[in-house]
């Protein structure tokens, strides 16, 4: 057994260590910080295989990013998630089952002839981030720009629902903050001066 395949099989053994403890420990924290050890793994695997530019993507986005907001809004909430684990061992055997169900479909489609691909004739790059690009930008330029425009409209539609109004919040109307006038604000009151009374 040659070293890349001891590192290989040391990854994928703390990935699925990882990947059990995310769901199987109770505190939400730990569940995300073994998400994150998983995505590491998982970036570790792609690196082996040469595919430099997901690695980075899955480390970057993923880990830099979407984890970070989880564990932010998993601490701001500080959930109480023990009652909807309270029938893992109940649902444990169907989850298992379901878990086999889907294991045999992506072998039996892994197998089918459309996979099966030849090697290519062409040799291959050897940045596979260009190779990447290349393809992305020529042969799959529309779909990306189409994907582009869905996550900008998603992004819109996520600051419009936002930004609906409610009666109970408080917001600044510059216009009439900047329309008023000293008399509405001001009020003079004349009073008369006290004396002291004559003994």
């Amino acid at each position: 057994m040659i070293f890349e395949q001891i590192i290989f099989y040391l990854f994928s053994a703390v990935l699925i260590a990882a990947a059990v403890g995310m769901v199987t420990v109770r505190n939400p924290v730990y569940a995300a910080l073994c998400l994150i050890l998983s995505f590491f793994t998982s970036a570790a695997l792609w690196l082996l295989l040469e595919a430099e530019f997901l690695g980075l993507v899955l480390v970057l986005v993923y880990v830099g990013a979407v984890m970070v907001l989880f564990l932010f809004v998993i601490m701001m909430l500080d959930l109480n998630t023990d009652p909807l684990k309270e029938g893992f061992a109940k649902y444990a055997p169907v989850g298992f089952g379901v878990a086999a169900v889907i294991a045999v479909e992506m072998i039996m489609v892994l197998q089918s002839a459309p996979f099966q691909i030849a090697a290519p004739t062409v040799p291959a790059p050897e940045n596979n981030t260009e190779a990447l690009g290349m393809i992305l930008y020529t042969d799959y330029v529309y779909p990306f720009e189409i994907a582009a425009v869905i996550l900008v409209v998603a992004i819109m539609a996520a600051i419009v629902l936002t930004l609906r109004r409610r009666p109970d919040s408080r917001k600044q109307d510059i216009s009439q903050q900047v329309q008023v006038k000293r008399a509405d604000r001001v009020r003079l009151v004349k009073m008369k001066s006290e004396t002291k009374e004559q003994a």
